[in-house]
Order: C-alpha cells, then sequence, then structure tokens
C-alpha cells in the first residue's frame, strides 16, 4: 500500500463514521501570532477546541502539513541522524468538538487500524494517564487490550495542555511492536524504551477539563478528542520498513540524489548516507514552506526557509553536488504529492525558481563569505588563539548565510581551530529573539477577546453591502481602549459592532469603508471598517454629535463615491492578473494587494522587472477587456468546485469551505469576497504607474484606473511639454535631444574624472619622496582629501610605483566620511600584511575593515582623529616588520 493510499484511506474511513473531509491548512497558522508554524493537526481547529469559533460540522478529520524547527518541537539537528524525525510532515487526525468522546475514539482507533489496516493486534501497546481508570478500563472491555500491555504514565507523558491555563485533558498512546530484530524495550521499561521497537503511531487527547488560573481542573460541558498520528510513521510500518526515510514518500528523493552525486545510498545510520535523508527531508519542507507562500530571508518565517535550504545544499555538497539541484528536487516531490496537495503541482514553475534563485545566492554567499571565514582563522592564529570567536562566525551566518557546520570544517581541518560555541549559541539566541519580534503569525495581530465575547453575546454581523449602501441597525456593542463601554460621547473615538451592516471591512487587500452614522439625536463619522472576525465587522466611529451607545437604532450610510472608487480597482486588479498570466506566463499568482480609492497596489510572483514591451502589452490587454464592457458577476460555492472550475486563489491565503466566486466575462473568475463593479466598462482606464521589486521572486506594481489614471497621463504629458520648452524640441523629438545630451555629459564627467585620478596619483607619487625608513621600510602615511575610492586605490597604486619596496597609507576626508586605503609592495607582503594594517589604523579614526595582504580599505567615523592616525602608522609598520 502506498503512502498516498494510506492517507486516502485514513480520511475515507473517518467520511464513513461521519467526519467532515477538511482540507489541510496552510504551514503559516492563520490568526495565531503564537506559531512559526502548524505542528499539528489541532491547529487549524484550535479556536473551535476553545469555543471562540463555531463550524456546520461536530465531527472532522484532515491530513495536515506540519512543520518542525523552532522552539520544543525543533527536530532539525536530528533529522537524517534518525529513523523518525523531520522538519515537514503530515499528520493524520480525527477531531469531535463536543460530539463523540473516548469510547468512540477509542473504537475508531482500533477498527481503523487492525480491522481496515491489518495490524496485528497483539503487537499493539497502549499509554494511558496513572489517574484515567476510564481508558484503560475501555482499552480492555471495548477492543480486548490485556492489562499487561496497557501502560500508566504521568502527566509529563499523557497530560495534554493547550496552555497553562484552557482545555486539557489526558491522551492515550497506541504503541506498535515492530519485533524484535529492532532495539528497544516496551513502554514503561526505563532505559530499554529508547529504541525504535515499541514505536509511538497514534495519540488521542481526550480534552475534558479546563484549568482555571489556580490549577484546578474544572469538567468542561462537551468534553471533545484530538488524535494525531504521523503519516510517515504510519507508511513506514505498514510497508515494513525500520526507516520513514525507506517508504516512497521519501525514497523517491533519495533517488534523485543517487543519481545527481553517482554514488549509492546504502541505509546507513552515519556517514555519507545522513545526507541523502536531510536532503531528501529538507526538500519536502522548502517545496511545501514555498508553495504556501513563505520566501527566503534573514527573519521569521523567511529565516526558517533560508537555514533549511541552505543545510540541504551543504550536505548537497557533501555528496559532491556542486551545482544547483534542490530546484529540481522540488519537482520530485510535486510529483509524489502533488495529487494530494495541488499547489506543488500547479506552482512547481514558482517554487523551482524560488529555490533556484536561492541556490545561486547560496553560490554566491560562499564566494563572499569563505575568504572572511579564512580572514577570521588567519587573524585567531596572529593573535596566538585557538578558538574562533563564536560573535564573529555568527555574523558570518547571519550576514550571508554561511553554514556553521562549514565553518566549523574550516576552523578545524584547515587551520587547526576550534569555534567558541558557547559565544555562537548565545548570538545565534539573540538573533531568535529578533526574528520571534518580527513573525507576527499569518500577519496579523492576535484578535482580541472582546470580539468573540461580543459575537457570542449578540451574534454575527449581518452584510448587506454587496447590494446597498445604506440600512438601519442597531447598535451590539461599543468598545473603547480594547474594553466593553456602554456608550460613547460628542468628540470621543469608539469601536462598534452593529446588528447588520453596509460597510465593507478591510480585506483581500480593499480598505475598510468610511461614511456615517446617523440617529435623530446625534451623528457619527465612520473612519474605517475591519473585520477581527470572519462575521464580525467593527466600525471605527468618532461621534460629531450626541452619544452613540449600545443597543441603539442607527441609519449607516457608505461613502458612495469612495466605495465606487475601491470597487473600480479591485476589478482592475483582476483584469491586471488575468493580463499578467497572458503576457508573463502561468507562473503569476497574486502574492497580496492594496486598494484605496486613489490607486491599487499589485503584488505577484515573477523574477524579472518587466520590459517596456511587456509593462505595454499588459496595459494594452487591461485596456482591451475593459472596451469589452464584460459583465462582472458572483456565485457562492463549496471550494473544491470553485477550483475545479477554474479559479484562481490568492497565494497563501487561507479558505473556508464555502467561498466566492467572481467571474470578469469568460476569461478571469477569482475566489474573492470583495466589492467590484458591475462590468469591465465601468473602469474606463488603467495604466501602470510603477513596477518594482518586493522580496525575491515578488515583484509588485502600483496602478491608477478611472479618472486617477487619467490625471497621472495629463501630468506625465504636462512634463513632457516643459522638457520639450526648455529643450527647445520639437513635439516627439524630446528623448532623441535628451539623450545626446546625457551622451554629452558623461563625456565631460569621464574627462573630469581621469584628470581627477591623474592630479591624485602625481600627488601620491610626489609624497614619495617624504616616505620614512622604519626598519629598513619606507613608510609613506599621509593626507589626500577629497578622493572617491577609485581615486584613492590609483593613488595607492602610484605611490607603490614610486617606492618600488615599501608601504603607503592615504588617508581622505570627504563629506565628514573617513576613506582610508593602505598598499604593500609584493616583496614585503610575507612580512607586512595591508589587510591588518588598514584594521588597526581605520580602528584608530573609529571604522574597521581589512582586505589582501597587498591592498586593503576601510572606513571611518572620526575625522578628527586622522592626524593621529596617521602619526601612528610608522609604530604599526615597524610592530609587523
Amino acid at each position: 500500500m502506498t503512502g498516498s493510499e494510506i492517507r486516502r484511506m485514513f480520511l475515507d474511513y473517518f467520511l464513513e463514521k461521519g467526519h467532515r473531509a477538511v482540507r489541510s491548512s496552510l504551514l503559516v497558522p492563520a490568526n495565531d501570532p503564537t506559531l512559526l508554524f502548524a505542528n499539528a493537526g489541532m491547529v487549524q481547529f484550535k479556536d473551535v477546541f476553545t469555543g471562540l469559533e463555531r463550524r456546520d460540522y461536530v465531527r472532522a478529520t484532515s491530513s495536515q502539513k506540519c512543520l518542525r524547527v523552532s522552539g520544543k518541537h525543533n527536530d532539525l539537528e536530528n533529522v537524517g541522524r534518525t529513523a523518525r524525525h523531520h522538519t515537514f510532515f503530515e499528520m493524520l487526525g480525527n477531531f469531535s468538538f463536543g460530539d463523540y468522546f473516548k469510547e468512540k475514539a477509542i473504537e475508531f482507533a482500533w477498527e481503523l487500524l487492525v480491522g481496515r489496516l491489518g495490524l496485528d493486534g497483539s503487537r499493539m501497546w497502549i499509554t494511558v494517564f496513572r489517574e484515567d481508570d476510564q481508558a484503560a478500563g475501555l482499552w480492555q472491555r471495548l477492543v480486548g487490550v490485556p492489562e499487561a500491555r496497557i501502560v500508566r504514565r504521568d502527566e509529563k507523558d499523557n497530560f495534554w495542555a493547550m496552555g497553562d491555563t484552557g482545555p486539557c485533558g489526558p491522551c492515550s498512546e497506541l504503541i506498535y511492536d515492530q519485533g524484535p530484530h529492532i532495539a528497544g524495550g516496551p513502554p514503561g521499561s526505563g532505559a530499554d524504551e529508547e529504541g525504535d521497537r515499541y514505536l509511538e503511531l497514534w495519540n488521542l487527547v481526550f480534552m475534558q477539563f479546563d484549568r482555571d488560573a489556580s490549577g484546578r481542573l474544572n469538567p468542561l460541558p462537551k468534553p471533545s478528542v484530538d488524535t494525531g498520528m504521523g503519516l510517515e510513521r504510519l507508511t513506514a510500518v505498514l510497508q515494513k520498513q525500520t526507516s520513514n526515510f525507506h517508504t516512497d514518500l521519501l525514497m523517491p528523493v533519495i533517488r534523485f540524489t543517487e543519481e545527481r552525486c553517482g554514488k549509492a545510498y546504502r541505509e546507513r545510520a552515519e556517514g555519507p548516507d545522513v545526507s541523502y535523508r536531510v536532503i531528501a527531508d529538507h526538500a519536502r519542507a522548502v517545496s511545501f514552506l514555498v508553495a504556501d507562500g513563505v520566501l527566503p530571508s534573514n527573519e521569521g518565517r523567511g529565516y526558517v526557509l533560508r537555514r533549511v535550504a541552505r543545510r540541504a545544499l551543504r550536505h548537497g555538497r557533501m555528496l559532491g553536488i556542486a551545482d544547483p539541484f534542490l530546484h529540481q528536487a522540488a519537482g520530485v516531490v510535486a510529483e509524489m504529492m502533488g495529487e494530494a496537495f495541488p499547489e506543488l503541482r500547479e506552482g512547481l514553475n514558482y517554487i523551482s525558481r524560488v529555490v533556484l534563485a536561492e541556490e545561486e545566492r547560496f553560490s554566491h554567499t560562499l564566494a563572499q563569505a569563505q575568504p572572511r571565514m579564512d580572514e577570521l582563522c588567519i587573524a585567531t592564529q596572529d593573535a596566538g588563539g585557538t578558538v574562533v570567536p563564536g560573535e564573529e562566525v555568527f555574523v558570518l551566518l547571519d550576514t550571508y548565510g554561511y553554514p556553521v557546520d562549514l565553518a566549523v570544517e574550516t576552523a578545524t581541518v584547515t587551520f587547526g581551530l576550534g569555534i567558541d560555541q558557547k559565544g555562537f549559541e548565545a548570538a545565534m539566541e539573540r538573533q531568535r529573539e529578533r526574528a520571534r519580534a518580527h513573525w507576527k503569525g499569518s500577519g496579523e495581530e492576535a484578535v482580541a477577546r472582546v470580539w468573540h465575547e461580543l459575537r457570542e453575546a449578540a451574534g454575527s454581523t449581518l452584510f448587506l453591502g454587496y447590494d446597498h449602501l445604506e440600512a438601519r441597525a442597531k447598535v451590539q456593542g461599543v468598545v473603547r481602549g480594547g474594553a466593553r463601554a456602554k456608550k460613547a460621547g460628542v468628540g470621543e473615538e469608539a469601536e462598534v459592532v452593529l446588528s447588520q451592516t453596509p460597510f465593507y471591512g478591510e480585506s483581500g487587500g480593499q480598505e475598510g469603508d468610511r461614511g456615517r452614522l446617523a440617529w435623530p439625536e446625534g451623528s457619527a463619522e465612520v473612519l474605517d471598517t475591519q473585520k477581527p472576525l470572519p462575521d464580525v465587522y467593527v466600525h471605527r466611529v468618532k461621534v460629531e454629535r450626541g452619544v452613540l451607545a449600545e443597543g441603539q437604532e442607527v441609519e449607516a450610510r457608505v461613502d458612495a463615491e469612495r466605495r465606487g472608487a475601491l470597487r473600480l480597482n479591485h476589478t482592475a486588479t483582476h483584469l491586471l492578473q488575468y493580463a499578467l498570466r497572458q503576457v508573463l506566463g502561468d507562473h503569476v499568482k497574486q502574492a497580496g494587494s492594496h486598494l484605496s480609492p486613489e490607486r491599487l497596489r499589485f503584488d505577484y510572483t515573477h523574477f524579472a522587472p518587466l520590459t517596456p514591451r511587456e509593462k505595454e502589452a499588459i496595459e494594452d490587454i487591461v485596456n482591451r477587456r475593459i472596451r469589452e464592457n464584460a459583465p462582472v458577476s458572483t456565485a457562492v460555492m463549496p471550494i473544491e468546485e470553485a477550483l475545479s472550475t477554474g479559479a484562481t486563489a490568492l497565494f497563501g491565503e487561507r479558505y473556508g469551505e464555502q467561498v466566492r466566486v467572481v467571474s470578469v466575462g469568460d476569461f478571469s473568475k477569482e475566489l474573492c469576497g470583495g466589492t467590484h463593479a458591475s462590468a469591465s466598462g465601468d473602469i474606463g482606464l488603467f495604466r501602470i504607474l510603477h513596477e518594482g521589486s518586493v522580496a525575491s521572486g515578488v515583484r509588485r506594481i502600483e496602478g491608477a484606473t478611472g479618472e486617477g489614471a487619467l490625471l497621472q497621463t495629463r501630468r506625465e504629458l504636462g512634463v513632457l511639454s516643459e522638457i520639450g520648452e526648455v529643450m527647445k524640441s520639437p513635439p516627439l523629438e524630446e528623448a532623441a535631444r535628451v539623450c545626446r545630451l546625457m551622451e554629452r555629459v558623461k563625456a565631460l564627467e569621464r574627462e573630469v574624472r581621469q584628470l581627477r585620478e591623474k592630479r591624485s596619483s602625481d600627488e601620491a607619487g610626489g609624497l614619495a619622496a617624504e616616505a620614512q625608513e622604519v626598519k629598513g621600510v619606507k613608510v609613506l602615511a599621509a593626507r589626500q582629501d577629497g578622493l572617491s575610492p577609485e581615486e584613492l586605490r590609483q593613488a595607492i597604486d602610484a605611490a607603490r610605483g614610486k617606492l618600488k619596496s615599501g608601504v603607503a597609507v592615504l588617508i581622505s576626508v570627504t563629506d565628514g566620511k573617513v576613506a582610508i586605503a593602505a598598499g604593500v609592495t609584493k616583496d614585503l607582503t610575507s612580512r607586512i600584511h595591508a589587510g591588518h594594517l588598514v584594521r588597526d589604523v581605520a580602528a584608530r579614526v573609529g571604522g574597521k575593515g581589512g582586505g589582501r595582504p597587498d591592498f586593503a580599505q576601510a572606513g571611518g567615523k572620526d575625522p578628527g582623529k586622522v592626524d593621529e592616525a596617521l602619526a601612528a602608522v610608522p609604530d604599526l609598520v615597524a610592530k609587523m616588520a
């Protein structure tokens, strides 16, 4: 049975038992700033378990994408060294939200594993919480597990809690005896447990208590069930493999790696075979992270992706793979898992290009960072040290992404040095703190509990804004300073929830509506509208007259002109995405947007700036579709149906079971909850105002529609007209006239630069006559202000030429900035190192730098100490000579 068949059989079994099959959520948790990544199946149901969210089903099953690379669930360093540890894995689970409890959960688990999948029940061991007599009894009575194979454990092992307070309860683990050919003892046998013979397969969590602040366990009115089982482990058992890596869920990547390196994988626990397993695991993690919208960077989730990718590349180099290969491994992952996770196949071109760009960046990094690591080691030896400072090694990791294991290898093998591990770890922990400060869950703040409480008390907000711009409504709640309030008076700002509203709450990139609330005794300006929960609309208001109180009946009126401009811009983004895919290819996906009345901003996946021809083609397509005046229509349908009909989803977005589909004519169909024009012709005109880069693999277009686009066109024509008048150029000949002028300017600049370089070289050559002799070495130390770095370099070359044999140090101050250059003639580089010399000189002017033995440059911050630094040069040379 293949891994894909096992996954399908699991989900089908629970569908048969009345569960809703729920799509895996993204690896990036939605609305949960407590997690970098989804690390368990229950993450997407967290608010359901706590009662903060309601769904239209009470039983669910899923195969959840999970990643464990940080916090207590950090498996990164163990990956490849054990049979079970992974960064990315799938967690199979079934969930009950106040429906069935222990009895059914135990029945389901046993029937599936033993009755359907054919595992030997006599080899199954069970662990229970020491005080959970009910679960122990059910395992014996319902499925016949003898008491001798039921092991009671303490709270550390068999009691699960969501946090210090809140839902919690005992858990029960199903553990399978793989046989005596594998080392390890049964649960409860102490040290012998460490082996893999008795394998933890499935964990059933019985949430039956609510722990309060005092630590007391209060019974929940509706106990729930949360279970989790790793697909990789289950597949290994069913395929009779002793390692997850030898199943069809990972082995294809290992075979691919064999082909790339030309060496056979021998299934050994240590040595080169570790690298094959690391690559197999990391290729899956990298593919899914990019597919879910994460891009390589130096902070937060992007930092994790970069670290995992570069770790895989490092292991590839250890196997002798020098050329980029990880982007090709992503294709193997897509082939293996694309049926269950179509985002891998649909986004393969994009995923491959993102990964290839990171591979190329890493090669560039090694070219930059390796010489710096060598310099660090040399400086340590020169200072008589035996350990490279850990802080400096971390700087290479943090700045360049230089792998620490490569740093260790360079230090130990090439230079015979150690690395200050404590200093490195301390710097790494500071980086982790910075990363934690930068990531924000899905990019949103944690939803304030007050909105959940308001929804529980008053119900959801009915949105009328697709069809109406005015409505009567009742004030359901007033919030000030994050807490419930009864009212808000004149001049005060508050957040207000209405029973129903025509105001659109900011989402999908579209700004929230503004407008007014009015009642007989007063009025309030609506400054913004937000949606902290999918069905709760919050109006930020400022009371102008009277008192706005809970229970008040109000007339809600949206600013129609502003909403109209937003509608046009939103529909234009749909046309723009259509045009981008037509011109650039199907790899283009929306990666974000922001829509204001004045302009639109659209982020999309692509790897190169738009050429003038591409920009023109995109504008032409959008404007042609505008002129067609195609109708805009909407429909609500199940997400699977929408995707099967070709609707485009927002890259990395989380959707519910039912989605709204917006179609423009027969050429554009997108999942979208925003407000739109009635027909494409309403847009009038579209112009691209700016195009640039946002991040690696993500570009941004800023544009305008309608009157805004017309005004932009008039401004550009006005500027062109002014240029023509200044240049005294006939219409349409301005560009040629400006080009001729620029050519003349460049020629003059070149002439000036050559004259300056000649002057600085002549002056440096003249200064060489003033060199003093130090321990038989001619030393020139002089100041030449106003020189550029290139002029400084040329002056050093001139001085060395005049000296024939000697050392030259020149310092130039320009606009308060200090530039330093040092040169050593070839015959002296074995004794005097220009890089070390310039570093010591720079330290005296508040700077740092370094370089080669024969030439080095540095910068400084304190011009007032330049003369003092120059005076120190002879003594510094004397110490080296």
